[in-house]
């Protein structure tokens, strides 16, 4: 009897486990998979295997390699380290990957006959891009050049042991710092190729400009990129050209000239034509990306794309067209195109790596007609799939069923419904928590994306787990001027943001509380950076939200536009300069709205956030503060705009987020 009880006790004690909510500290403990890669001969796959160290908060990946059977799973790369961006040489026989064992990124090599690995560079720069050269001979990569120091000023010598201030930062460039780095040096992204035996690397691009990642010739002998090399790119960032040069002479070729960018080339597997992405800048706020093929010699433009009201994210050639990958209705597909540009979708579901919130994302490979691709849905982080011609889809990782196998996570429904402006349909995903009863009343909580030129999707966010997991019903949606609904749903904004998309995310609120189980009086809203943007509007304009939380937010247009690190965007998200349209800057501005608002109100921003600097939520801050509304102003150390590249910094959001609206919570 007393075995018996003991036993009982177990199954009930492990049903409780398995029953328990998704809890702040599981971040730690997901993994994703990433950048699957086939070999040359199609039987094996390596991909990044991404995971999170508690101690040191940081994300890592280690390289892992597969049959296409998912059946030998293996490690190639172990340790508390960065291992990516890893390409098989053309025989098959080793793996050329990034590393950052050393500390600093590095070239690295490993051999797949003996498992053996060899560290290849010494770089003082990170570098990226890898691509071997048909031959197998060469490796070419990009990495940042200093330039020129320049000096201004005249100043004395410093005697001998004193302890003078830092010298003066000298600045005279448009872009001058970035989210992410701060202030940057002058650098520009070169092209270097180093022998894949290891060796001294060789500087293939000159000039003050920068140059993208690079694709061979059939022959190895010439390289083709993108670069904006006109003399003021600083002020036309989106104006990239196609270029090719020769290895041995460093002779360099124009192949595009239209105004707009021209991306990506890929040669075709025979070396006549070139595949790239790009489009006709009309300075819209969103254009789509349109894949384009043209002869090697830059001849013979064509549009592939051009009559599909799609943007295509990434193209690989195949025998007879290609595969790209899209989005549409929140849904990152792989599609088939042949050459004639009919479309046949062959994939969905496909799923990146952040570990915040329902963006797109995703990365594939080809190998013949068989597809290798990162997928993900609501309730799993991505894992590792294969789609083969005439066969079902197969999942050949299971990386978090020791994690979420244990855990009630919440469960999506989509939801379409009509805006209240014009009737456009707009979609979204409910999100409820774990236990859900219809039948009882439960807070909503209203999270909106950013961009605001993005989409959210039916797959994997911790956050918004996190969420569920204290008891809301989240509503996240995507209103007008986001992606994957076609160019003019998109640029239903273009000059004209915020305003409509208002009303957009209002008649989704009022649509999920009709479906009754909702308390009316237990309303709250959130959203990042644009959803920032959005939230503090939202509280501009109505109170019937119980509190809200404005996220890395645009406040004042005006402001921003001359501090943050994308001052390219003036062209095209506003009508001129903001001098020169100051009332249509500040009808746009959130701040202009702040004198209606009585919501309690909290500010969250990383310190070192330069794509919607703290200045921003600080003068929102002030203003509320003299108007005497409830508020309070979070400032997250040791982060930028991505406030989750370190995952603490993440449950501190969430953290801080779920404690405001408890306080200002007014439960039955």
């Amino acid at each position: 009897m007393k075995s018996y009880i003991c036993l009982l006790y177990l199954l009930c004690s492990f049903s409780l486990i398995s029953q328990s909510s998704f809890e702040p500290l599981d971040v730690f403990n997901l993994e994703f998979a990433a950048d699957p890669q086939f070999s040359p001969d199609g039987n094996s796959i390596v991909y990044a295997r991404s995971f999170m160290d508690v101690m040191t908060d940081k994300r890592l990946s280690n390289l892992w390699m597969t049959d296409v059977s998912g059946s030998k799973q293996r490690p190639l790369t172990s340790g508390n380290v960065n291992h990516y961006s890893h390409k098989w040489s053309p025989s098959g026989s080793s793996l050329a990957y990034l590393s950052t064992e050393s500390g600093r990124p590095q070239i690295h090599m490993l051999w797949l006959d003996n498992g053996q690995s060899a560290k290849l560079t010494n770089l003082q720069q990170s570098p990226s891009g890898l691509e071997w050269s048909p031959d197998g001979k060469w490796i070419a990569f990009t990495m940042r050049v200093n330039a020129k120091e320049k000096s201004f000023g005249n100043m004395p010598a410093k005697p001998e042991g004193a302890n003078w201030a830092s010298p003066p930062r000298y600045i005279d460039r448009l872009v001058y710092r970035s989210d992410g780095a701060g202030f940057i040096s002058e650098s520009y992204r070169h092209i270097f190729v180093i022998p894949a035996s290891g060796g001294t690397p060789r500087q293939i691009t000159e000039g003050e400009y920068n140059h993208g990642s690079p694709s061979w010739s059939t022959d190895s002998q010439t390289l083709y990129f993108s670069s904006n090399r006109h003399d003021d790119w600083e002020y036309q960032q989106q104006n990239t050209e196609l270029f090719n040069i020769d290895l041995a002479g460093k002779n360099l070729k124009q192949l595009t000239d239209r105004f707009g960018p021209d991306v990506s080339p890929r040669l075709s597997p025979d070396g006549k034509s070139i595949a790239y992405l790009g489009y006709d800048d009309k300075k819209m706020g969103y254009h789509h990306s349109r894949l384009y093929v043209m002869n090697a010699d830059g001849s013979n433009k064509r549009c592939v794309t051009c009559d599909l009201d799609m943007s295509v994210d990434e193209a690989k050639w195949t025998s007879d067209g290609f595969y790209v990958k899209y989005s549409k209705y929140g849904n990152t597909k792989i599609a088939h195109i042949n050459s004639k540009g009919t479309l046949k979708d062959i994939v969905h579901d496909l799923g990146g790596s952040s570990i915040g919130r329902p963006y797109d994302g995703g990365s594939f490979d080809v190998h013949a007609n068989t597809i290798a691709y990162t997928q993900s849905t609501p309730t799993q982080p991505t894992e590792l799939a294969v789609k083969r011609e005439g066969q079902e889809i197969k999942q050949l990782t299971n990386l978090n069923e020791d994690v979420l196998g244990f855990k009630q996570l919440g469960e999506v429904e989509e939801i379409w419904y009509e805006s209240s402006h014009d009737g456009q349909r707009v979609q979204g995903w409910i999100m409820t928590p774990p236990d859900f009863d219809p039948a009882k009343q439960y807070p909503l909580l209203l999270e909106i994306h950013g961009g605001p030129f993005a989409n959210y999707g039916d797959r994997f966010s911790a956050e918004l787990q996190l969420f569920a997991s204290k008891g809301y019903v989240v509503l996240y949606t995507n209103p007008r001027g986001s992606t994957s609904y076609g160019a003019d749903f998109a640029n239903l904004i273009h000059h004209n943001y915020p305003s409509n998309d208002y009303d957009d995310l209002m008649s989704g609120v009022d649509a999920v509380i009709a479906k009754g189980y909702i308390d009316e009086d237990r309303l709250f809203v959130t959203g990042g950076s644009g959803g920032g943007v959005l939230t503090s509007w939202i509280i501009g304009k109505t109170d019937r939200f119980k509190a809200a939380v404005v996220a890395k937010p645009v406040i004042n247009w005006y402001s921003w536009a001359l501090t943050a690190d994308i001052s390219g965007v003036v062209d095209y998200w506003f009508p001129g300069v903001p001098w020169e349209n100051q009332d249509h800057y500040m009808k746009r501005s959130p701040i202009s709205l702040v004198g209606n608002v009585s919501t309690p109100t909290m500010l969250l921003t990383g310190e070192n956030d330069y794509r919607t600097p703290m200045s921003e939520s600080e003068q929102y801050y002030q203003a509320l503060k003299l108007r005497k509304v409830p508020s309070a102003l979070v400032r997250i150390q040791e982060a930028s705009h991505g406030i989750a590249a370190k995952p603490s910094n993440l449950l501190a959001k969430v953290s801080y987020i779920t404690s405001w609206f408890e306080e200002w919570d007014v439960k039955p």
